[in-house]
């Protein structure tokens, strides 16, 4: 898979190093981060303040990316941490990478 070309995304946002976290699926990466960091869309993430792009995977299809997120939502939170932390170990702001 080009990951670059996969434009369905699974992503989660945390609110800072362990804090609250939120998992979402897109067809927009860059776009949806964005409204969440704006606080265009209010809810969970506006009220938490969660607005850090701590990971997030792409996909081909948007049935696979809501499979997975789906999924990865019913995770327990440890397992989560571990995988933000696979890739991201001090829990960086990822979306500067992917504008």
């Amino acid at each position: 898979m080009d990951p670059v070309h996969a434009n369905n995304a699974v992503y989660m946002l945390a609110s800072g190093r362990h804090g609250t976290l939120y998992i979402g699926v897109t067809s927009d990466l860059i776009r949806r981060v964005q409204q969440h960091r704006e606080g265009e869309t209010p809810g969970f993430t506006d009220r938490y303040g969660v607005k850090r792009l701590v990971w997030y995977r792409r996909f081909f299809t948007v049935v696979e990316a809501i499979r997975w997120e789906k999924r990865l939502k019913k995770y327990r939170r440890d397992w989560k941490i571990n995988l933000i932390e696979q890739d991201n170990p001090n829990w960086d702001d990822l979306f500067p990478q992917i504008v």
